[in-house]
């Protein structure tokens, strides 16, 4: 008798990533990678289109993040199962997601073999957790704490930028327009330090140019 194929979508805003899910996903007779996203917008669109049966979803990434791509395929009803696959295993993360209505939350370490087990566990119709994180859960539900609603997470993933008093100046500036020069004129400081500024903060929230940057700005409230 033939297996059913699992078929999922992939989304993510690094290329990379993505290409390594697909590299990973590609022995799997039984798998097959139907479509990906690189931001949450395109993600629900891609789900909506493709039907796929698991959404396979990053966290962090620009338009919407990934907690509030499953919160709204929870609001909308939509058929699919979701995957959150996160570098973060923090407890408001693996809790918002949680609320939000995930599936799963897998950490981006795991192995192939885990990978696959959660897959095929939540493909089943079960929940599948990354046991590392099993005591976050049971600590938190026991003691009937609940999650910050997911609508908040662009706050709390904003606060990762870490970005200094100094930065967020800078930022302001750019954003106004002004170059190097007359930033360091405003500052007091001197052009080359003013240059050094904008590059760490251009590393810092991923971005490489002025329209980026501004959205990314504007998205998580940076200002």
């Amino acid at each position: 008798m033939e297996t059913e194929m699992l078929k999922v979508v992939l989304a993510d805003d690094h290329v990379l990533v993505r290409d390594g899910i697909k590299a990973l996903l590609e022995d799997e007779e039984n798998i097959m990678v139907l479509d990906e996203a690189s931001n949450g917008k395109e993600a629900l669109q891609v789900i909506k289109k493709q039907q796929p049966d698991i959404l396979i979803v990053d966290i962090r990434m620009p338009e919407m993040n990934g907690i509030e791509v499953v919160q709204a395929i929870k609001n909308e009803s939509i058929n699919v199962k979701t995957l959150v696959l996160s570098m973060h295993d923090s407890e408001e993360y693996v809790l918002q997601s949680i609320q939000a209505g995930a599936d799963g939350y897998l950490l981006k370490g795991s192995s192939k073999e885990e990978f696959l087990k959660a897959l095929h566990t939540i493909e089943g119709g079960d929940k599948y957790f990354a046991g590392e994180l099993s005591s976050i859960i049971i600590n938190n539900f026991v003691n009937g704490k609940t999650a910050t609603p997911a609508k908040e997470s662009k706050e709390a993933i904003a606060q990762e930028f870490s970005l200094t008093k100094r930065e967020r100046q800078i930022l302001g500036l750019v954003l106004e327009g002004k170059s190097n020069k007359e930033i360091g004129e405003e500052l007091n400081i001197s052009k080359r330090t003013s240059e050094v500024h904008r590059f760490n903060l251009m590393k810092k929230l991923d971005v490489k140019n002025l329209m980026e940057l501004a959205n990314k700005a504007s998205e998580y409230n940076l200002m």
